[in-house]
């Protein structure tokens, strides 16, 4: 079965600039990068039992502990990573979010590897709004056509 995910990109423009509004990917795999270490917040959903952008502002909510902005939500395209996994994107107006007071889900693994303990992360570790050529290094290489879907729409 494949694996899909959905996500919201908010935007905003500060002083004409477009800025976008990304999370960095929490535990210890992330926590010493910066280039492609960051991502739309998103996450997966079951195609034949919801809808992608109902999946996104669900996985918002999740992901970063706080309601989204209201839409309309534009599909900006759908886009598929190497591993096969496919990421639909929404962009919405984001100019009157207020980026703070946020309580990030969490994940759990074992950590260390082989250790046997079980150790809790957050799912993500901070957010920022950036410039698109701030953030473009920064996204996971799957979601960067999004920047370019978002350009083109706005």
């Amino acid at each position: 079965m494949m694996i899909r995910s959905a996500g919201l990109l908010l935007h905003r423009r500060v002083g004409g600039v477009l800025e976008v509004f990304i999370a960095h990917m929490g535990g210890p795999f992330w926590a010493r990068k910066d280039e492609a270490a960051w991502s739309i917040p998103k996450g997966e959903f079951d195609a034949e039992t919801e809808e992608p952008v109902d999946a996104a502002v669900r996985e918002f909510r999740e992901e970063l502990g706080v309601d989204p902005p209201e839409g309309p939500y534009d599909e900006l395209g759908t886009w598929a990573y190497s591993s096969g996994k496919r990421v639909t994107v929404f962009a919405v107006d984001g100019a009157g979010f207020t980026a703070s007071r946020f309580l990030f889900g969490t994940f759990e693994m074992e950590w260390p590897p082989r250790s046997g303990r079980r150790a809790e992360f957050p799912e993500i570790d901070r957010v920022e709004w950036m410039t698109l050529d701030a953030a473009r290094p920064r996204l996971v290489k799957g979601q960067r056509p999004a920047l370019d879907a978002l350009l083109n729409s706005v």
